[in-house]
């Protein structure tokens, strides 16, 4: 029998003792803070996440949990329902204890489940991922962000996530504005350049972008991959050797940005715009193109009345995107084994095929079982990216704080009080101090 409790898990974190963050830190990975954890319960699986009932990962879990149940009938499912920021903000302090979920839903990255893993927070998940052959259902550049060294640093080291989800940056176009202009969908960056003189031509600004948030950096990002390769990604990503800033790359791709903002093709106060701003001026119709994330798909499905459709950035093989979430086991937890059942039913056909339906990009879906055709487009769109092991994470992944100094620096390249050099100059000086507090090096 399955028992769903909404909340009750954040009621008591805000009697939890202040003094519980005393114990959070120190640790090193694989560890267990409290001294808990194991198999000491083969009766209960308590399962933490954070997705909406009708959104296409709270269908996919609803389907994951009725088949766990259905082959342990004598195992009780409790479903804690959470938000996001709550268990940003305390998961720290919550699992320290020993009442604790025995797997959950976690963000992932250096400052998340990365930081868990360093601490001793997170079971290590490595025998199982090679039993369970979960690497061989997930390309390399998903496994990234599964993975994770003895200084809580992505890439290499521990599994202590599996991710079943995607997201990724793609281009979406309004088909009703190409058609009047006679615009081609373009293939090649030199024809999107040409698509965004066409637009500009006509008295109209091409794209719809947002300096104040993370939009503009996602398109920086984009020309950044247009001129790179999988080691400039691994560096600046991984730490893996050292990021030319000055080089051809950044270069090309900042230099470039410049001209478009130059010639008209971003609008002069997009500096100030955020990306809910960016997204409703696209989906009324007012600019012809918009570079955005997978997330904006269900809202355009529902709220655009004009005809669109999606492409991914033409020319390239390496495109800003990871895996979403991850599933991790707390290493307190006290149903390790079930817990890890329960992973590994979530990347079943049948759970994935719901993803895949419900447009929630799965990593190992078959997107010939969709039938509404937008939705196949963009899970065909990722599994391209996926193909060529095409995923790039983000532009401020890198360092604690990046965010706000990728921001920073491109709403100066479109105010123009920066030149291009000037902007390469104050991502590296950032990025270098963050890396420094990060690897001591």
């Amino acid at each position: 029998m399955k028992r769903t409790r909404k909340g009750s898990m954040i009621a008591a974190l805000a009697v939890l003792p202040l003094a519980l963050t005393a114990c959070v830190g120190g640790g090193t990975g694989g560890g267990d803070v409290a001294g808990g954890g194991g198999d000491t319960d083969d009766s209960t699986l308590t399962i933490w996440h954070y997705e909406n009932d009708d959104s296409a990962m709270g269908q996919a879990w609803a389907r994951a949990i009725e088949i766990f149940e259905e082959e342990h009938p004598d195992v009780e499912v409790v479903v804690e329902k959470q938000t996001f920021e709550q268990i940003q903000k305390n998961a720290k302090i919550v699992l320290t204890g020993d009442d604790v979920p025995d797997v959950m839903e976690y963000n992932k990255g250096n400052a998340t489940a990365g930081q868990l893993a360093a601490q001793g927070l997170l079971a290590p998940l490595t025998d199982v991922a090679e039993e369970k052959g979960w690497a061989d259902k997930l390309p390399g550049s998903l496994q990234t962000t599964a993975t994770y060294d003895e200084n809580g640093l992505m890439g290499s080291g521990e599994w202590y996530g599996v991710p079943n989800y995607g997201e990724f940056v793609q281009v979406y176009y309004n088909k009703a504005m190409f058609a009047e202009h006679g615009v081609e969908v373009p293939t090649t960056l030199e024809e999107l350049e040409a698509a965004l003189q066409t637009f500009k031509d006509a008295g109209i600004t091409p794209l719809a972008e947002a300096g104040a948030e993370y939009p503009l950096g996602q398109l920086w990002y984009e020309l950044v991959l247009a001129n790179a390769d999988r080691g400039l990604v691994d560096q600046y990503q991984l730490f893996d050797g050292d990021v030319d800033f000055h080089g051809p790359e950044m270069t090309a791709a900042t230099e470039k940005l410049d001209e478009w903002i130059k010639a008209g093709y971003i609008a002069p106060d997009s500096a100030a715009l955020t990306a809910e701003d960016m997204g409703v001026s696209f989906i009324n119709g007012t600019y012809p193109i918009m570079v955005s994330g997978s997330w904006w798909f269900g809202r355009l499905a529902t709220e655009m009345q004009d005809d669109w459709g999606q492409f991914n950035f033409p020319g390239n093989t390496l495109h800003p995107g990871s895996s979403g979430n991850l599933w991790v086991v707390p290493a307190n937890a006290d149903s390790k084994s079930l817990a890890e059942e329960f992973i590994d039913i979530t990347l079943r056909p049948e759970v994935q095929d719901v993803l895949a339906e419900k447009g929630g990009l799965p990593v190992a879906g078959d997107a010939s079982t969709i039938t509404d055709e937008r939705t196949k487009e963009l899970t065909e769109n990722f599994q391209a990216i996926l193909d060529q092991d095409g995923l790039a994470f983000y532009p401020d992944w890198p360092v604690p704080g990046y965010y706000d100094v990728v921001v920073s620096q491109l709403q100066s390249l479109v105010n123009q009080s920066k030149a291009p050099a000037e902007v390469l100059d104050g991502l590296e000086s950032a990025y270098v101090e963050g890396k420094s507090d990060l690897t001591g090096e």
